[in-house]
């Protein structure tokens, strides 16, 4: 694929992009022209149609289009002269050549996870988790492939599943130093926490929020799904339940924060301290990688409050 990223001045290109908008603009003789921006998961590029002939076949923006045309160069920024455009088929592409999309291996991650799941020595807990990671292909599938937000941390393609892991990971590391904790209530509600971001957010290219996130959210979405499905699981206990309904619903910590409740159990403070820990590492992360280049103050940032910068 010829990667946006790649692309030079002259370069005579043919590739299926994703046309992130389109304007019907008029140029200054009163012809009608397209303004487009193309995307794939390596950035974006200005496009344009000057020409409407009969190869330029209709579409529409969030369409992934085939186009063939030559890069050009306009006000030091490069430009895609289209002379043909065509709307792409279903199959003719990959959502993640031109989403942004996780740097690690989703299947390797996923593998991972539910290696977790193999840990959970409470039969009723991993019974839960089997359902939703082993034996519901369709909503796997979704989970792998779906963001942990619209924007602020992990809004990319596999970003769920990267930010569960991680956060999977830290509640695992708690355990180990804090004996006290129930590691199989913590495993399972770590796992669970987010579920219902796979229904509160529409897939890629959308990533928007749905209607049902909008009136409901995921952390109420996330303890319904759990609740269903613990309820199709004979002899789980009703205590047990509750605990884990209480991690989820406490898991934003705070009530300002989203949270309906704040933590009243060791299990639901972990899980809270490492969403957020997790959360705030990959925002930090997100905020340094937007300027690859800068290794001065970036200026201050609101989600930390604070004037940033890396360590050089």
């Amino acid at each position: 694929m010829n990667y946006i990223n790649t692309l030079h001045e002259g370069d005579n290109i043919s590739e299926i992009y994703f046309c992130k908008s389109k304007i019907v603009a008029q140029s200054k003789a009163g012809k009608t022209y397209y303004s487009l921006t193309l995307q794939d998961k390596t950035g974006t590029i200005d496009g344009k149609i000057w020409d409407l002939s009969n190869a330029i076949e209709h579409f529409e923006a969030k369409d992934y289009i085939k186009v063939s045309g030559q890069i050009t160069s306009f006000n030091n920024s490069l430009q895609f002269n289209i002379k043909r455009a065509q709307r792409a088929d279903e199959g003719q592409y990959d959502v993640s050549d031109y989403m942004p999309t996780s740097d690690y291996d989703i299947e390797e991650m996923y593998s991972e996870l539910t290696g977790f799941i193999g840990s959970v020595q409470e039969p009723h807990l991993r019974k839960l988790l089997e359902i939703f990671f082993i034996e519901d292909t369709a909503f796997a599938k979704k989970f792998k492939l779906h963001s942990a937000a619209k924007s602020v941390h992990h809004g990319f393609i596999g970003g769920l599943l990267e930010h569960t892991l991680s956060v999977t990971r830290l509640c695992d590391f708690y355990a180990k130093n804090y004996p006290m904790l129930n590691r199989d209530l913590l495993i399972t509600a770590s796992i669970c926490h987010d579920i219902g971001k796979v229904y509160e957010l529409s897939d890629f290219p959308e990533n928007d929020y749905t209607d049902e996130g909008n009136l409901l959210g995921h952390i109420v979405m996330g303890t319904m799904m759990v609740r269903d499905k613990a309820n199709t699981i004979e002899g789980f206990p009703h205590t047990l339940l509750g605990q884990l309904e209480h991690c989820i619903l406490a898991h934003h910590g705070k009530l300002e924060f989203g949270s309906p409740k704040k933590p009243g159990l060791m299990e639901a403070m972990a899980l809270s301290y490492a969403d957020d820990t997790d959360a705030k590492m990959e925002s930090f992360k997100e905020i340094l990688n937007s300027n690859p280049d800068n290794n001065d103050w970036l200026g201050f940032q609101k989600t930390f409050e604070s004037n940033v910068r890396r360590t050089v």
